[in-house]
């Protein structure tokens, strides 16, 4: 099922979970037309959560590397906000209860902010997570870390 979705995320410009559910009607009637894949059941991009791409923890940048082992190792984290709770806003992670997702940056080379990489962590014992979330541009998309 990863085609179709990469695909109707190409054809229509933002991860399916952003989109309304008449622009998802469009994109998967578009895909469907364009032959992205295998064969789909009536309606199930209109009420199945969006799978997430994932990412090996040997492909991410160092830097989010030594964040991951940071926060496995419970610390020490360089900003105030690491560890802090994710509310999930975007709705893009799976829903879950307030507070079960945490936030870690990922420093940027040459930036002199926290810049836009993070890893988000969801999981009720912070140095043992569920899972783990990696986004490039601050919180837009995320990948699954594959550790």
């Amino acid at each position: 099922m990863a085609g179709p979705r990469r695909m109707l995320r190409a054809l229509c410009g933002a991860p399916m979970a952003t989109l309304g559910q008449r622009w998802r009607a469009a994109c998967l009637a578009a895909a469907v037309l364009l032959g992205a894949g295998a064969p789909l059941q009536a309606g199930a991009f209109l009420s199945a959560p969006v799978e997430q791409d994932s990412v090996a923890l040997a492909e991410l940048p160092v830097q989010a590397r030594t964040t991951y082992k940071r926060i496995l190792e419970g610390g020490p984290f360089p900003y105030d906000k690491d560890g802090t709770v994710f509310g999930n806003r975007e709705r893009l992670l799976p829903k879950e209860k307030r507070g079960y997702y945490r936030e870690y940056t990922v420093k940027t080379p040459r930036e002199r902010s926290r810049g836009a990489r993070r890893i988000v962590c969801g999981g009720w014992q912070p140095t043992r997570p569920d899972a783990c979330y990696y986004t490039a541009d601050h919180y837009a998309s995320f990948r699954r870390i594959a550790p």
